[in-house]
């Protein structure tokens, strides 16, 4: 009897052990980083979205772009080649949202000063204003980073096509019709490498910015180096 009881018990105990092993096991295969969601204009609030862009499902990307920043250098896509980045729209004189936008993307600035993978984009919707000098004038005053980020100009065409057809970010004008004039949003815009909008943020919000910042870690996590089933168990 007692060697009867003995056998069952190690038994048990085996099971048990074995139990604990196969559990863990699928906890580690099962257990998935988090994934930032892919931005496609048919899920986006319409007034956001240029009409022609209502049902597009997906392959949605921000297009092709030239303009001018701060240092009267051209801007184009091929800078941001390989980067995320943080995309806004602005003006100089906005006297209302720009200013606590501007603000937090100073924060996000400093957080970020040594991440050469996180870029900055603001667009002036006043470009015929904000000229590149003007945006000197303006990117020193708020302590813009001339290497982390651009703050860029170019025709009215160039900027509202690029606002309401890429980035999908402000609303039009009732009664207009043509893309040069919209409404100004606080929307900050998370950019994948693919050129792909990863996320929409209230530029003046702060619990909005420090969402943004886990979010970027999270990106970032995706173009890391990928665990073997080995590494993820061990």
């Amino acid at each position: 009897m007692a060697t009867r009881i003995a056998r069952y018990k190690t038994l048990i105990i085996t099971l048990v052990v074995l139990s604990s092993v196969i559990l863990y096991i699928i906890y580690q295969l099962l257990n998935v980083p988090p994934r930032l969601t892919i931005y496609q204009p048919e899920r986006i609030d319409k007034e956001l979205v240029d009409s022609t862009l209502h049902y597009v499902k997906k392959y949605h990307k921000i297009a092709p772009f030239s303009l001018t920043n701060q240092n009267g250098k051209t801007i184009t896509q091929a800078d941001y080649e390989d980067k995320i980045y943080v995309a806004d729209f602005f003006f100089t004189t906005c006297q209302t949202i720009c200013p606590i936008m501007t603000e937090h993307m100073v924060q996000i600035q400093r957080e970020l000063q040594d991440d050469p993978e996180v870029q900055l984009l603001s667009h002036s919707v006043i470009p015929e204003y904000d000229t590149p000098q003007i945006l000197k004038e303006y990117a020193l005053k708020k302590g813009v980073d001339d290497s982390k980020w651009n703050l860029v100009t170019g025709s009215r065409k160039a900027i509202f096509t690029l606002a309401r057809k890429s980035y999908l970010a402000v609303k039009d004008v009732p009664g207009t019709k043509d893309d040069l004039d919209m409404v100004h949003t606080e929307n900050f815009m998370l950019i994948d490498k693919k050129k792909q909008i990863r996320g929409y943020y209230d530029g003046t919000v702060d619990e909005d910015i420090d969402r943004l910042l886990e979010d970027i870690q999270i990106l970032k996590a995706e173009y890391g180096p990928k665990k073997s089933f080995w590494e993820k168990l061990f």
